[in-house]
C-alpha cells in the first residue's frame, strides 16, 4: 500500500485536529487522498469502480470490486471501509462490522469507518457504544457535523432530553 511517511501523516492529524484556522480542511484532503492510493493504478481503479457502483446505488456490484481489490491488497484500509459501506447499504451488517473492525486494525485513526460503526451501533439501539464511537471519531476529526449531531442526540437521549 502506497502511503505518505508516517510522520507526515503524523502532523497531517496534528492538523485536522485543530479547531481554529481553515488547515485542517487541507489536511483533511491530503489524509483522505493519501488512504486512496493502493500504489497500483489496477487496485486504484477497483477501488473507484466499487465507489462509482456505491454512488449508483449498486451495493452488490460495489461489493464484487471491493471484494476483488482485499483479494489483491489485504493491508489496504480503503479497500475495507468501501466495501463495509456496500455491505451496510445491502443490509448486511455483520460482514459491514468485520471490515469497519479490519479497516481499524489496519488504520486506526480512519474517522470514517468510525462515523459509519458508530450510526450502525445508533441504528442498532446500542447507544453507548455508539456514543463511545461517535467521540473516537471526533477525537481524531473533531470537523464532522455528522458526528457533532450524534454525540448530541445520544447524549441528550441519555439525560431525557430531546434533541
Amino acid at each position: 500500500m502506497a502511503a505518505q511517511a508516517p510522520a507526515e501523516m503524523d502532523r497531517l492529524f496534528a492538523e485536522l485536529a485543530q479547531s481554529d484556522g481553515d488547515g485542517w480542511m487541507r489536511a483533511r484532503s491530503d489524509i483522505e487522498r493519501a488512504w486512496s492510493r493502493s500504489g497500483s493504478a489496477a487496485l486504484d481503479l477497483l477501488l473507484q469502480r466499487g465507489e462509482a457502483a456505491l454512488d449508483a446505488g449498486d451495493p452488490i456490484a460495489a461489493i464484487g470490486h471491493l471484494t476483488a481489490l482485499i483479494d489483491h491488497a489485504p493491508d489496504f484500509p480503503a479497500g475495507f471501509a468501501a466495501r463495509a459501506q456496500a455491505y451496510a447499504m445491502a443490509g448486511q451488517f455483520g460482514p459491514a462490522t468485520a471490515d469497519l473492525a479490519q479497516t481499524l486494525a489496519l488504520e486506526p485513526r480512519h474517522w470514517p469507518a468510525l462515523t459509519q460503526l458508530a450510526a450502525m451501533l445508533e441504528e442498532a439501539g446500542d447507544d453507548d457504544r455508539a456514543l463511545a464511537a461517535w467521540r473516537a471519531s471526533l477525537d481524531i476529526n473533531p470537523h464532522q457535523p455528522e458526528a457533532l449531531d450524534g454525540v448530541a442526540r445520544l447524549t441528550a437521549r441519555h439525560t431525557g432530553q430531546d434533541v
